[in-house]
């Protein structure tokens, strides 16, 4: 990262911080922000003068076109605090060259690299105290585009804001979860844009997730929208499964996101010897695996939760528990993860950015 504070970006500070009303021991994920936010319009078909100003709501007009054709795609990143109080991102190339693809595939223009940089870096030093030390505790970073063009007329947009807010954050999910087998809904299409964050993308898995609690799961794992027959994700993150000794996972395909907490631990698997999959998965081949003994665990894997361990899934009317391991491959894992993120050991692939 920069260390530099680029003349471009204008900086306004806030008079007084709010930080001393947070109860940092009792965080809601992603309802408390940090005193300021990045803020970047695209006008006359440049980026204008990047801006940090102080948390605050934004005067659009009812017109703006993401209201009415969801030109809108988003990031998911986190910085971290070791106990010495040094602050760390984990692998922010990616994220920077996800969102510009996401950009691309709703023919949004894409984001300078030093803008983002250069503002991440200035955001993060100056909401610095926002981020605690501690194993767990960490600074969620969510970058996202709007269309702020005011028109109704039914094309790409020529108005463009990008903006980095932060949020404070401990564990995502709480405990371990049930998911639900896709039978009928779909996350995402062949042709579509299933691989890149779009609110869109999420917006459409509210109802069936909504519909799924109410049988008593928590999430979905999604299948592929022609045949039903392959797993594809679980909720908001991919999805691992552990048959025997070795780590399933579907490969990234244009339905599916290309998570970096995936790719992360696909990565150290096999850096440490565990046989590792990627490959189409039928959720026939689960549920055998399951009635022979061989399924081990299933878990998922994103930014915000890490890793959150399935404790049980339904598909067809039928109920399958997991029996819950003490050397579990998703406890492993994530504690290796995290021990890189938070900079407790050796970073063989150079994944960890100081700030």
């Amino acid at each position: 990262m920069r260390n530099a504070v680029p003349q471009e970006i204008e900086i306004t500070k806030v008079n007084e911080s709010k930080i001393g009303q947070v109860d940092f021991e009792n965080l809601a994920f992603g309802k408390v922000f940090t005193d300021h936010m990045f803020v970047c319009d695209y006008v006359n078909g440049a980026w204008q003068t990047p801006k940090i100003v102080p948390y605050g709501p934004l005067t659009l007009d009812p017109s703006a076109r993401v209201f009415h054709y969801g030109q809108a795609v988003f990031e998911g990143m986190k910085a971290y605090k070791d106990d010495s109080g040094d602050t760390f991102l984990f692998r922010p190339d990616e994220n920077f060259r996800r969102i510009n693809k996401s950009a691309e595939r709703l023919a949004m223009p894409e984001f300078p690299e030093e803008y983002f940089f250069d503002g991440l870096n200035t955001l993060l030093k100056l909401d610095n105290e926002w981020i605690k030390s501690g194993f767990g505790n960490s600074l969620y970073i969510r970058p996202f585009v709007i269309a702020t063009q005011a028109s109704v007329s039914a094309s790409e947009a020529d108005e463009y804001r990008f903006m980095i807010i932060c949020s404070p954050a401990q564990s995502y999910y709480s405990g371990d979860v049930s998911v639900l087998v896709a039978e009928k809904f779909s996350r995402s299409a062949s042709g579509g844009f299933g691989y890149a964050k779009a609110a869109g993308n999420y917006a459409g898995q509210f109802y069936p997730t909504k519909l799924a609690k109410e049988q008593g799961y928590q999430q979905i794992i999604w299948t592929d929208s022609n045949t039903h027959e392959y797993v594809e994700e679980a909720g908001t993150m991919n999805v691992f499964f552990r048959v025997n000794d070795t780590l399933l996972t579907a490969p990234v395909s244009d339905r599916i996101l290309d998570g970096i907490t995936r790719k992360s631990l696909i990565a150290l698997a096999e850096r440490q010897g565990y046989a590792v999959e990627v490959r189409p998965i039928k959720v026939t081949e689960i549920v055998e695996a399951y009635k022979n003994g061989s399924l081990k665990e299933i878990f998922g894997a994103g930014t915000a939760a890490v890793v959150s361990p399935v404790k049980a899934f339904g598909y067809k009317g039928e109920h399958y528990e997991l029996d819950k391991l003490d050397d579990s491959y998703a406890s492993h894992f994530k504690k290796e993860l995290m021990n890189i993120q938070y900079n407790k050991s050796e970073d063989p692939f150079g994944w960890r950015v100081k700030v």
